[in-house]
């Protein structure tokens, strides 16, 4: 059986596979256990034999298993996979379009994520999760207490510091039933706040054993959340070719709706790792709220940029530029250089 490439269709259960020759002949098409699959893939096709795979849950853990066993593997983005699925879908057609796909000349493929990106990566799942179970807590403790009559002025820190004084005034209109809950919920707070704290502090403490995220630390408006977060996202910088093609990854370029000649260029794109991208605007943001104060090349750049262009297209402009000088320092595996940052 002369296989040249396999599309496989990663599910729970029950994987399909889809196998064909240099000339796309179907040499080999299958159903399998999640049991069996690996090994009913190990003895039809050759070690060598590229193996593609949709880019989704439990995608990079069969992807390491495969190259371990010789197979270099191809993760294609769902997205990319979608416009060579033929008529109705179902599995087998999908293993097919997947087979079809990665034989594209230029598809673009998903780096496999190593078992240390994807510790560093949970990490910033969790955390994400858990900060916005602490915004929804503190968002349904106003909204209760707003029903007393009591109302605590904007932001986290404001909200902590009213909850111990509206325990303990015994003239504020709450009631013993109501003060219990309320302090359950104080409680609550409370304990994501710790949660939140504990994986701060693992994932700073992490940074201290990663060479590329400490070396990301000395560009300006990145701190170690987003040197951890962009580390886990690069790897060693070999997925992509240029800078801006990492940025372009994050949905940092302009969207396009071009036609005739015409170019037309409307707001960012918004793909690709939103989280990620999220953190770099807000450094970004942080970075030119204090550039005005000083002389360096990035901060002239910036505020150059500042009197002609609005301010949220010059944050995502340097949330741009920092993505790339990111890619570069990772890739080339070179310290930061303030002259360089402003070119």
């Amino acid at each position: 059986m002369n296989i040249s490439r396999v599309g496989v269709d990663l599910a729970k259960s029950v994987f399909h596979v889809h196998g064909v020759d240099r000339h796309g002949q179907v040499q080999w098409r299958g159903q399998y256990p999640r049991h069996r699959w690996l090994k009913a893939l190990l003895t039809r096709v050759p070690k060598g034999t590229p193996i593609g795979m949709e880019a989704c849950a439990s995608a990079h853990y069969w992807a390491r298993a495969l190259q371990q066993y010789g197979y270099p593997v191809r993760l294609i983005a769902a997205q990319f996979v979608k416009p060579y699925v033929k008529s109705h879908k179902n599995d087998r057609v999908d293993a097919e379009a997947i087979c079809e796909a990665m034989s594209r000349p230029q598809m673009r493929f998903v780096p496999v994520k190593t078992v240390a990106q994807q510790d560093t990566q949970a990490s910033h799942r969790i955390r994400e999760e858990l900060v916005g179970q602490r915004t929804a807590k503190a968002n349904q403790i106003r909204g209760l207490v707003g029903e007393y009559g009591l109302v605590a002025p904007t932001g986290l820190a404001q909200l902590r510091a009213a909850l111990p004084q509206w325990l303990e005034d015994a003239d504020n209109g709450l009631t013993e039933a109501f003060r219990g809950l309320l302090a359950g919920l104080a409680e609550d707070l409370r304990h994501l706040d710790a949660r939140i704290a504990a994986l701060d502090a693992h994932i700073t403490q992490h940074l201290q054993h990663d060479p590329v995220a400490r070396r990301l630390l000395a560009v300006c408006g990145i701190g170690p959340l987003t040197a951890s977060a962009l580390a886990s996202a690069l790897g060693d910088g070999q997925a992509f070719s240029r800078g801006r093609d990492f940025a372009a990854s994050l949905g940092l370029v302009p969207r396009q709706h071009s036609t005739g000649g015409r170019q037309r260029l409307l707001g960012i794109t918004k793909r690709g790792d939103g989280y990620l991208r999220k953190l770099l605007v807000h450094g970004a943001r942080a970075v030119l709220q204090h550039a005005a104060k000083k002389s360096d090349p990035l901060s002239q750049w910036l505020n150059t940029l500042a009197l002609r262009k609005h301010p949220n297209v010059v944050i995502v402009a340097l949330a741009n530029k920092m993505a790339r000088l990111a890619w570069a320092m990772t890739r080339h595996q070179t310290p930061y250089n303030p002259a360089l940052a402003a070119g």
